[in-house]
C-alpha cells in the first residue's frame, strides 16, 4: 500500500474502548443532567436509561459493520457498500455534520464553564438566556477557537500520539464525574426534589412526552454518539473483530452508569427553594455542577470541576478531530470528495488535508451556534438522521453479501436492526417541529455536491444508484411532513393526536425499514470487498 493512502493499525482494544468512552464523556456530563432535568424533571433519569438502550441497539448494528469493514472513516462507507453512492453520500453527509460540529461544541462547553469564575472578565465571556439558549461573547468565541486549534495540533502528529494522550485524559474523565456524583449525594441530598414536577409541585412528576423530547434534544443522544469513534477508527485497530464490539458496548454501558449517577446527584443537590417558583424548568445555570458544588460549600470540588471543564471536553474534542478526518478520508474513497482530501501524510500516517477542512468548518459552527444548548440540540437531530442507514445496511448486506467475512455476527439481527431503525425514526420525531424539518433540510442541501461528482463521471450507473436510494429520498420528506402534521406535544400542527402520532411514526419506520432492506444491491464496492482478504484472515494466514 502506498504512502499516500496507508493508515496505521496501531490502536489496541483498551485504547479503542477508552476512545469511545472519552468521546461519550465530554461536555455532555457537564451540561446534560441540567438540560435533561430542565426538559423532563425527575423523568430525566428514565431519559438517560431509555436513551442508552436505544443507542445500544443502533450501536450493535454498527459494531457488526465496523468489524466487517475495518477501515478508517467506516461510518461514512457502510451504506455505500450496501446501497450505492447516493445513499452513501446522504448518510456520509449527515454523519459528518453530526460529528464535525461536536468539535466546536466541546470548546464552547469549556468556555461556558469559565463564565462562572469569580472574575468579571470571565463572566463577560457568556451572556445567559432562559431555556439554556445563552451565547458566548466575542472574547468567549476567541478562546473557543483557540481550543479548537489545540485539538487540531494534537492530532496533526499521528494517531499514536492521539491515542496515548486520549487514554490518559479518559482515565481522569472517569474519576471526576464519579467523584462529583458521590460528593454531591453525600453533601446534602434532598429526596423531596424527586416529587417536584417539570413546572413545579402542582404539575405531574413524570411526563412521558417530555422524557422523549429530552432523549432527543437534551444532549443524551449527543453524548452517546461517541460510540462512533471506535467504529471510525477501525482501520487503526489491531484486532477489529474483538476490539470494535468491546469498545462500542463497553463504552456505552460504562457511560450509562456514570450519567445516571450524575443525574441522580444533580436532582438531589439542587436547593429545594430554587424549585418553588417554576420547578425544574426554571433552573438556569452557566456551569451546573460547579455552581452546585459552591452552593453546598464543596469549593475543592468546584475547583476540580473548573479544571475538568477543560479536560473532559478537550479529550472529546481531540477524539472527534481524529475521527472526522477519517470520515472525510472515507468520503473521498466513496468518490464524493476531492482527491486531495484522501491524502495521508507519508510519515505521520494521518489525513492532514481532511483535518484542515474540518478545522475551517468548526470555525463556521462556532460563528453560527454560539451556545452549548443550541448547538447540542442541532447535533442531536443530525446524529439521529445519521443513524438511519446503519441498521438497514447491516441487514441488507446479510441478504446481498452473505459470503463476506464477519468477525462479529450479531444474533437476532433482523429483529434488532428493525427495532433500531424504528426507534431512530421515533427519536427524529421526538426532537419536535420545526427543528426536525430544519435539520432534514440541511441534509438535503448537499445533494448538488453529489450531482456534481455524478456529472463529472458521466452519470455512470446513476439509474441503479437512484433505485437503491428511493427509500431514503422519500423517507426524509415523509418524516418532515409527519412532524409538521403531528401532535402539538411535539411541536406539530395537531392533526395527529398525541399517542396515535407515535403509532403512526412507528408504522412509517417499519415500512421504510422493509423498503430500505430490499433496496440494497450488490454494489461494485461490495463485490470488490469480497475479493480483498479481511485483515483478520490475513493475520491468521501469517
Amino acid at each position: 500500500m502506498n504512502t499516500s493512502s496507508a493508515i496505521r493499525r496501531d490502536v489496541g482494544p483498551i485504547a479503542l474502548m477508552l476512545t469511545g468512552l472519552g468521546s461519550i464523556i465530554g461536555s455532555g456530563w457537564l451540561f446534560g443532567a441540567w438540560r435533561a432535568a430542565g426538559l423532563a424533571g425527575p423523568g430525566a433519569i428514565w431519559a438517560w436509561i431509555l436513551g442508552a438502550a436505544i443507542i445500544l441497539t443502533i450501536a450493535l448494528t454498527y459494531a457488526e459493520l465496523g468489524a466487517m469493514f475495518p477501515e478508517s472513516g467506516g461510518m461514512v462507507r457502510y451504506s455505500h457498500y450496501s446501497h450505492g453512492s447516493l445513499v452513501g453520500f446522504i448518510a456520509a453527509w449527515a454523519n459528518w455534520i453530526a460529528i464535525v460540529s461536536v468539535i466546536p461544541v466541546e470548546a464552547e462547553a469549556s468556555v461556558q464553564y469559565m463564565a462562572s469564575w469569580p472574575w468579571q472578565w470571565a463572566q463577560d465571556l457568556y451572556v445567559q438566556a432562559p431555556g439554556g439558549h445563552g451565547e458566548l461573547t466575542a472574547p468567549g468565541l476567541g478562546i473557543s477557537a483557540l481550543l479548537v486549534v489545540v485539538y487540531f495540533l494534537v492530532n496533526y502528529w499521528s494517531v499514536k500520539l492521539f491515542a496515548r494522550s486520549n487514554s490518559t485524559i479518559t482515565v481522569f474523565k472517569l474519576v471526576v464525574p464519579a467523584l462529583t456524583a458521590v460528593a454531591l449525594i453525600a453533601s446534602g441530598f434532598h429526596a423531596q426534589n424527586f416529587s417536584v414536577g417539570l413546572h413545579g409541585a402542582d404539575g405531574p412528576v413524570l411526563d412521558f412526552s417530555a422524557i422523549l423530547t429530552a432523549i432527543a434534544t437534551a444532549g443524551i443522544v449527543f453524548s452517546f454518539n461517541g460510540f462512533q469513534s471506535p467504529v471510525n477508527l477501525a482501520g487503526e485497530a489491531r484486532n477489529p473483530g474483538r476490539s470494535i464490539p468491546l469498545a462500542v458496548v463497553g463504552s456505552i454501558l460504562l457511560a450509562t452508569v456514570i450519567y445516571v449517577l450524575l443525574q441522580v446527584a444533580y436532582l438531589g443537590a439542587v436547593p429545594p427553594h430554587m424549585l418553588e417558583q417554576a420547578g425544574w424548568h426554571g433552573i438556569d445555570f452557566r456551569s451546573p455542577f460547579a455552581q452546585l458544588a459552591i452552593i453546598v460549600n464543596l469549593h475543592w470540588l468546584a475547583m476540580l470541576l473548573y479544571v475538568d471543564a477543560f479536560v473532559s471536553p478537550s479529550g472529546t474534542g481531540m477524539t472527534y478531530t481524529a475521527t472526522t478526518a477519517r470520515m472525510i478520508y472515507g468520503m473521498q474513497r466513496n468518490g464524493t470528495a476531492p482527491d486531495i482530501l484522501g491524502r495521508v501524510h507519508a510519515h505521520w500516517g494521518v489525513p492532514r488535508p481532511a483535518m484542515w477542512l474540518n478545522l475551517a468548518v468548526s470555525f463556521l459552527f462556532l460563528f453560527f451556534f454560539r451556545g452549548w444548548g443550541t448547538l447540542a440540540a442541532v447535533i442531536s437531530v443530525a446524529t439521529v438522521i445519521s443513524y438511519m442507514t446503519g441498521p438497514v445496511s447491516a441487514m441488507s448486506l446479510r441478504r446481498t453479501a452473505p459470503g463476506l467475512h464477519r468477525p462479529l455476527r450479531v444474533k437476532a439481527l433482523p429483529l434488532l436492526a428493525g427495532a433500531a431503525f424504528v426507534m431512530a425514526t421515533e427519536l427524529l420525531y421526538w426532537a419536535r417541529w420545526p427543528l426536525t424539518g430544519q435539520i432534514i433540510l440541511l441534509m438535503l442541501v448537499a445533494l448538488p455536491i453529489y450531482f456534481y461528482y455524478q456529472a463529472k463521471s458521466g452519470w455512470h450507473d446513476f439509474g441503479r444508484q437512484l433505485k437503491g436510494a428511493w427509500w431514503l429520498v422519500c423517507y426524509l420528506p415523509t418524516l418532515a411532513l409527519v412532524s409538521w402534521l403531528g401532535s402539538s406535544t411535539f411541536g406539530g400542527r395537531g392533526y395527529l393526536a398525541y399517542g396515535w402520532d407515535l403509532v403512526v411514526v412507528a408504522l412509517i419506520g417499519i415500512a421504510f425499514y422493509v423498503w430500505g432492506v430490499h433496496s440494497g444491491w450488490r454494489t461494485p464496492s461490495v463485490e470488490q470487498a469480497e475479493r480483498i482478504p479481511h485483515p483478520e484472515q490475513v493475520q491468521a494466514q501469517g
